[in-house]
């Protein structure tokens, strides 16, 4: 026994060598650390308490998801009802509707909008003129500056019966004027077109910066060995900024449920439900509107969880193909 605590006390004491001489426990650590960068830590702390208060804050309240609740009898009171609410909106007549128009706009979102700035930023990069590209990157900019309820005001006017494209249209093909936005197979068009207007020149600023940073000599080396423009863009430009590509794709597949809920509010009405209808914009019928709090609880609950899921299983297929991973 005696030999057993001998060694014991040897491992812990070569153990407690190993750490140094400055180390200490974890809240001497924390204490010290802080005291030497006070300035990092109080202009991270407005970040930290936005996070705890907006976001983590309220996660408390995801409990009413399986209660019946009440305000009067608040979160602890309300009775406990499991997965009742899960089930309902399961087998309810909205579900398959939901997840579908979800899943498609989400979709279309990253064949279209997603690329759109990587292809603005690689045409930009190309132009030598300095005024001409200035001008473009400030005219694709502005948008992004527009209210979204002033952008989709004008999509409004100009796609009424009476505004320019029909005009257009009238004027070029003879066709009968459509009322836009009261056509569900025209909402997802309308609704990813916008997108990419409103928001091209702003994505197309991290791809512009990630470029800035490929060393310049990849692209003297290639043009001595005969690459042209194109090539040089393939080879070089495109590999150069797949990091960067690889990090917002991953992000954005984390949204891939939460597909800009506000604007689908300020856009669809009962005439396109079949196409506009998300389960962001149902969370909010049902739970504002109708003050069904419980069972909309239940649907953003079932919408987080499987936004969580699916960054998690994007992080690891960019972990197993690549070195570019968020964790």
């Amino acid at each position: 026994m005696a030999k057993l605590e001998n060694k014991v006390t040897a491992i812990n004491s070569k153990y407690e060598n190993s750490l140094g001489p400055k180390a200490g426990t974890f809240v001497e650590n924390v204490i010290k650390d802080f005291k030497r960068n006070k300035v990092i830590y109080l202009m991270v702390s407005p970040v930290v308490l936005y996070f705890i208060i907006f976001q983590y804050g309220p996660m408390y309240g995801l409990q009413i998801a399986f209660k019946d609740y009440s305000p009067v009898l608040g979160f602890l009171g309300s009775p406990w009802v499991g997965f009742e609410h899960f089930k309902e909106f399961f087998n309810s007549f909205y579900f398959g509707r939901l997840l579908r128009n979800t899943i498609l706009l989400s979709l279309f979102s990253l064949l279209f909008a997603f690329p759109a700035g990587i292809i603005l930023a690689l045409l930009l990069n190309e132009v030598r003129g300095r005024i001409f590209k200035r001008t473009v990157q400030t005219i694709t900019y502005m948008p992004h500056f527009v209210s979204l309820v002033v952008i989709v005001g004008i999509l409004f006017d100009f796609t009424a019966r009476d505004g320019v494209v029909n005009d257009i249209l009238v004027f070029l093909f003879g066709i009968e004027p459509i009322v836009f936005m009261r056509e569900a197979e025209w909402f997802r068009t309308l609704f990813i077109g916008s997108d990419i207007w409103q928001n091209v020149g702003w994505s197309s600023i991290i791809f512009l910066a990630a470029m800035s940073n490929i060393d310049p000599a990849l692209y003297e080396a290639a043009k001595m060995d005969g690459a042209g423009r194109f090539k040089q863009m393939i080879h070089i430009t495109l590999p150069g900024i797949m990091p960067t590509v690889v990090i917002l794709l991953i992000l954005l597949i984390g949204k891939f449920m939460t597909v800009g809920d506000e604007k689908i509010l300020l856009m669809y009405n009962p005439t396109t439900y079949e196409t506009a209808d998300v389960i962001g914009t149902y969370v909010y019928r049902k739970g504002i509107l109708e003050s069904d709090f419980s069972y909309s609880a239940a649907v953003g609950l079932f919408k987080a969880v499987i936004a969580f899921a699916l960054l998690v299983i994007a992080n690891g297929i960019a972990r197993k193909v690549g070195d570019t991973k968020l964790w």
